[in-house]
């Protein structure tokens, strides 16, 4: 096959066995058997669960890293293609089968090439993009120091980018991200005597306008959202609901600017929770770091792809990437498919020799 059949075979076998999260049972059996068939040329480790890295080693003193994820969403494919999902209620709607394709198609090529290269390198399958832990266990499980890895590259494929346009930034990329829920305790009666209750419904609602409004004039360094798309309070219409929580997300860029929005948070929650006798309990989740492009690797990739397109604002879409670049230093690379057909839509589709442009471009990078 050619490298473009093979991108496209591989894209498409992938698209039908989607698997969530870390247990991929059936898509690492594929990784690896497309590893293993490139012989003594390609050494197979598993650093972490369900992870794997190909190694292309020819007594280089320094390694680089291509980073690819294998984990797909649970989501009912309605594309209607002849390769949809078998495994239903999951698919690959966010362009993960097209990264590996990608990377096995490259390892095919490293088989090849790789003794041509200045470097060394792994290309790592990672698992739990989507979810959450994937990049942070590789990046603890110590696989960069072992094999002398001292910087990193990846892709996304990206709808709303033109067909083939491949495109990234200095700096700040894409956002951080925090999952936010706050919880509020009241106290229930009949409506006929609300007088006697504590109305949790009434301060989720105030805490929801009050805290948009706060985060709308907070004095960041860069753009800062947050916004909450769950409320459940109550349990029938004519009762003061005796609970309220508000699920939602929070997206920053920096550190400073994170903390700031956090304060927020807690601040309109406990004016709330205190304006109708209330009690407020504030949760955020880890999250993933933002994605912040290294400068001085970032101009090299500038070099080596001069037709590189400039992303004037980073985007408020948050990805784990950003843990690979707390450690080392990496470019983060968005792909586009040219098609509008938002990520994690069910009808999410693409194009396949848009594939061709990323692997050339790894290629590139790679004998940089």
């Amino acid at each position: 096959m050619t490298e473009a059949e093979l991108l496209q075979y591989h894209r498409r076998q992938l698209h039908m066995i989607p698997e969530l999260d870390s247990d991929l049972p059936q898509t690492l059996a594929y990784v690896e058997s497309c590893l293993e068939a490139l012989g003594d040329a390609c050494r197979i480790v598993r650093p972490c669960k369900s992870t794997l890295c190909a190694l292309f080693e020819h007594g280089e003193r320094q390694a680089t890293a291509i980073r690819t994820d294998m984990d797909a969403l649970p989501v009912m494919e309605r594309t209607g293609a002849p390769y949809a999902s078998r495994h239903e209620g999951n698919m690959h709607a966010c362009g993960h089968d097209g990264h590996m394709a990608m990377a096995l198609v490259l390892c095919r090529w490293l088989a090849i090439h790789a003794g041509e290269l200045r470097r060394n390198v792994m290309v790592l399958f990672q698992p739990s993009e989507e979810t959450s832990g994937g990049a942070l266990r590789v990046c603890e499980s110590g696989v960069f120091e072992r094999h002398n890895v001292d910087r990193i590259f990846g892709f996304h494929l990206w709808p709303d980018i033109p067909k083939g346009v491949i495109a990234s930034r200095t700096g700040a990329l894409l956002s951080s991200s925090n999952e936010t829920d706050v919880f509020f305790c009241g106290r229930g009666s009949h409506i006929a005597k609300w007088q006697e209750g504590r109305d949790a419904l009434r301060c989720a609602t105030q805490f929801v306008a009050d805290v948009y409004a706060r985060i709308d004039h907070l004095d960041v360094a860069e753009p800062v959202l947050l916004r909450f798309g769950l409320l459940r309070a109550g349990t029938v219409r004519n009762a003061i609901a005796a609970s309220a929580e508000v699920h939602g997300s929070l997206r920053t860029f920096c550190e400073g600017d994170r903390a700031a929005a956090k304060e927020a948070v807690v601040s309109a929650a406990t004016a709330a929770a205190e304006a109708f006798g209330c009690k407020a309990r504030t949760h955020f989740s880890v999250g993933d770091p933002a994605v912040v492009n290294d400068p001085g690797l970032f101009r090299m990739v500038r070099e080596v792809l001069p037709d590189l397109r400039e992303v004037a604002e980073p985007l408020l879409i948050a990805e784990d990437f950003a843990w690979y670049q707390r450690r080392l230093p990496g470019v983060f690379l968005l792909l586009g498919t040219g098609t509008g057909i938002p990520l994690h839509a069910d009808t999410f589709d693409f194009d396949e020799s848009v594939l061709e442009v990323g692997l050339n471009a790894y290629k590139s990078l790679l004998r940089a």
